[in-house]
């Protein structure tokens, strides 16, 4: 059975709120949102994450504190796996054209979120749906 964000097209789990992004749509899940397909998904994640660099959330260990509080989540657990699976130093300074490197950081929170590896391909089509990161 597909996990909760794969269903969604969710993969990071994003949760309800004011914001409305392209390609959301309607769906029945009353905490998360719903996309039309997995890459609108991943664009709505680099999206936020660029609105996180814009505030200074700008190292894994920043985002993820944010996006997984640790009132909801193990968060250092979450940090740990996003470090060891992205290969991107923890408290590493990113800037908005470490694209690269969000790219492999999100993939890895997909991981977390979902328990099975992201399609490279949709979190790179994702990539290429924002303009807020660049790959310098």
């Amino acid at each position: 059975m597909k996990s909760r964000g794969l269903r969604n097209n969710n993969p990071l789990n994003i949760r309800h709120n004011a914001d409305n992004f392209k390609g959301e749509i309607k769906g029945r899940d009353k905490s998360f949102k719903t996309f039309s397909s997995m890459p609108y998904g991943y664009r709505a994640a680099f999206v936020t994450l660029g609105t996180y660099l814009s505030r200074g959330w700008n190292t894994i260990e920043k985002i993820i504190t944010k996006w997984a509080p640790p009132t909801e989540n193990n968060t250092e657990s979450y940090i740990a796996h996003v470090e060891r699976w992205s290969g991107v130093p923890r408290n590493k300074e990113l800037t908005a054209r470490d694209g690269s490197d969000y790219i492999l950081i999100v993939a890895a929170m997909s991981f977390v979120e979902n328990g099975q590896n992201a399609d490279i391909s949709a979190v790179q089509a994702g990539f290429k749906l924002q303009t807020k990161i660049k790959i310098q």
